[in-house]
């Protein structure tokens, strides 16, 4: 068998490279910032949570408790920051609370 010169690399950079050639981040930045606010927010926060949706750069989350609607509005930019944080690049812009 030929041995192919000039394409080693590591799993993760060629995932990487074929992610960004397909044009799939932003595919890939719904399904991390869902992950993200499960991982965040706990099971107090994710019990009444019932739909995350990315769009552009503005995350919707649906809530069933309108008193954590509105608690959680209160945090909205520290809540961004930590999300931000957590997928270490900036996907999250605005928190809308539905």
């Amino acid at each position: 068998m030929a041995k192919r010169l000039g394409n080693e690399g590591s799993i993760s950079e060629v995932l990487q490279q074929f992610i960004q050639h397909n044009k799939l981040e932003a595919g890939m930045d719904k399904i991390d910032v869902e992950q993200a606010w499960k991982r965040l927010m706990g099971n107090g926060v994710n019990n009444y949570t019932t739909d995350v949706i990315l769009k552009g750069t503005t995350l919707y989350v649906k809530l069933s408790s309108a008193v954590l609607r509105e608690e959680l509005s209160y945090g909205k930019q520290k809540i961004i920051a930590m999300l931000n944080e957590e997928l270490r690049k900036e996907v999250v812009k605005e928190l809308v609370l539905r």
